[in-house]
C-alpha cells in the first residue's frame, strides 16, 4: 500500500508549485480549465444514451433521453453525445485497462506504453498543487483490501497513477491538516510514519544493485512528493477549510460500497472546487471486470454484470441512473462556484465513458462518449454526433488537448499506426466549436 500511494501520488505532484498557485487565479493569465473523465466499467452500450429514433447527427432540443440518462434530462443544452469512434487497437476485451485513456493496446497485467489523456492534460492545463487526481469505486471488499489500485491512468510507460479507494485516507491527504478529533491525530501519525519511511528509503536505497536503484527512487520521489504535497496543504488550510466535506458514519461505517462511492465523489468535487486540482479522473469498477452497487438494491456483481445485455436491463438502468446523478452532482457544485464573468461550470469538461467500449468482450469497434460542459466554449453542445468508425479515440484526445491550447494532430499515435487505425488527421471537427 505504501508503495502505491508513494508512486501514485509522485506521478501527479508537481514539486515546484507554491502554495498561491492552488487557484487558477488572476496570479496566472492562463483561463481557468479544468476535466473530469467518467470511466464506467463493463462497457456504454450505445442505446443506453443515444434517444430513440436518432440515427444521424442532429440537435437533442426537441428529443428525449432514454431512460438510464434522464436525469441528464435538464442539462441536454450541455451534453453532447458522440457515437462511432472505435478503439479496436486497444484490443479491449474484459477491458482496455490503460489502453482506454492512452490510446493504445491494454491488457490485464500489461504496464502503460504512454501517458494517458488525463494527466497530459494536467501538465497543460493551469498548475494547481495536485495536477492529478485519481479515484476508484469497487465493491467494499476491494477498498478496504487494496485502497490503491493503478489500471486506468499513467504519466508515462510503465509509470502508472494510482487511484484512491479508500475516502478516509483520501480524506486525510486532503484535508487532514484542518481536522480536528480523530482525524488530526491520525493525519499527524500518518505525516510522522512517512517522514520516516521517506528518511529510510532514501538511505537504504544507497545500497541497492545499480539495476534496482533507478525503480527504488522513484518510490523514494514518491514519499518525498506525499510529504511536499501535505505541507503545502498546510499552508492554504484557511482557504481548505470552506471546502472540505463533512465526514459522517458513511466514511467509517459504511452500510454499502455506495456509501463510499459517494463520499469518494464528494471529495473528488471537493479537490475541483477548493482549486487543489483541475484534472479528476474517476473510475467506477476501477477499470476492471469487478465492481457492486448494493446500495441500489443490486445483488449482481463483478464479471457477471458484464455478461448482461444493458438496453432495458433494470440493473444496468440503475447503475447507468446513478452515473448519471453523480455527473448532475459535480455539474451543479461547480456552478454554484464563481469564476470570472461565469462559473466553474463554464470552464469544465465532463467526459463520461468506459473503460471497455460498448460492451464485456467487444473488440472496440464503437466506442460511445458523452461530454458535458464547453470548457470555456471550446465544444459543441446540446448535440447529437453519429461518426462513420473511420477515427479512433485518440482523435477525440487530439481534440481536448487542442481545448486546453496544446496544438498536436495526433495522440498517442505515430504514422503508421494511423495509417491503419486512423483515415484524418488533427481534432474531430464535429465536436470543436
Amino acid at each position: 500500500m505504501l508503495q502505491g500511494i508513494a508512486a501514485g501520488t509522485g506521478a501527479a505532484v508537481t514539486s515546484s508549485l507554491f502554495p498561491q498557485r492552488l487557484l487558477a487565479s488572476p496570479i496566472s493569465s492562463a483561463t481557468p480549465k479544468r476535466i473530469v473523465f467518467f470511466m464506467q466499467n463493463q462497457g456504454f452500450d450505445p442505446k443506453t444514451c443515444i434517444p430513440e429514433g436518432m440515427n444521424t447527427s442532429g440537435s437533442l432540443a426537441k428529443s428525449k433521453l432514454p431512460e438510464p440518462i434522464s436525469a441528464l434530462e435538464p442539462y441536454k443544452e450541455r451534453l453532447h453525445i458522440i457515437n462511432g469512434l472505435h478503439g479496436l487497437h486497444t484490443s479491449p476485451s474484459h477491458s482496455a485497462f490503460f489502453g482506454a485513456l492512452g490510446g493504445y493496446r491494454g491488457s490485464d497485467g500489461v504496464p502503460p506504453s504512454a501517458p494517458t489523456i488525463d494527466y497530459e492534460l494536467s501538465k497543460v492545463l493551469p498548475e494547481t498543487l495536485l495536477p492529478h487526481l485519481c479515484i476508484g469505486m469497487d465493491s467494499i471488499e476491494n477498498m478496504k483490501t487494496k485502497p490503491t489500485l493503478a489500471t486506468l491512468s499513467a504519466s508515462g510507460a510503465g509509470q502508472p497513477i494510482f487511484m484512491h479507494s479508500n475516502p478516509n485516507h483520501l480524506y486525510q491527504m486532503l484535508f487532514g491538516g484542518i481536522s480536528s478529533g480523530d482525524i488530526r491525530l491520525q493525519h499527524e501519525a500518518r505525516s510522522t510514519v512517512m517522514d520516516k519511511i521517506e528518511q529510510l528509503a532514501a538511505a537504504k536505497g544507497r545500497t541497492l544493485p545499480m539495476s534496482d536503484r533507478q525503480r527504488y527512487g522513484q518510490y523514494v520521489q514518491g514519499f518525498k512528493d506525499v510529504n511536499g504535497l501535505r505541507a503545502r496543504l498546510d499552508t492554504v488550510s484557511e482557504h481548505l477549510q470552506k471546502f472540505a466535506p463533512a465526514v459522517d458514519e458513511r466514511y467509517t461505517k459504511p452500510e454499502f460500497e455506495t456509501d463510499w462511492h459517494d463520499c469518494l465523489l464528494d471529495l473528488g468535487i471537493s479537490s475541483l472546487t477548493s482549486g487543489i486540482t483541475n484534472t479528476l479522473t474517476i473510475g467506477s469498477g476501477r477499470g476492471e471486470i469487478f465492481g457492486a452497487w448494493k446500495g441500489l438494491g443490486i445483488e449482481e456483481q463483478g464479471h457477471n454484470l458484464g455478461h448482461m445485455e444493458q438496453p432495458d436491463n433494470p440493473i444496468w438502468i440503475k447503475i447507468r441512473q446513478y452515473n448519471s446523478r453523480m455527473l448532475v452532482r459535480i455539474m451543479e457544485k461547480l456552478e454554484s462556484v464563481p469564476e470570472g464573468s461565469g462559473t466553474m461550470m463554464d470552464n469544465t469538461l465532463i467526459v463520461y465513458t468506459s473503460n471497455n467500449a460498448d460492451k464485456q468482450h467487444t473488440n472496440g469497434a464503437n466506442w460511445p462518449v458523452m461530454l458535458l460542459g464547453d470548457m470555456g466554449g471550446a465544444f459543441k453542445t446540446g448535440c447529437f454526433t453519429q461518426l462513420d468508425g473511420k477515427r479512433p479515440i485518440n482523435a477525440l484526445y487530439t481534440s481536448l488537448l487542442r481545448a486546453a491550447g496544446q496544438n498536436c494532430d495526433r495522440f498517442n499515435m505515430d504514422e503508421k499506426m494511423a495509417g491503419k487505425f486512423d483515415d484524418s488527421t488533427g481534432p474531430l471537427k464535429e465536436v470543436l466549436v
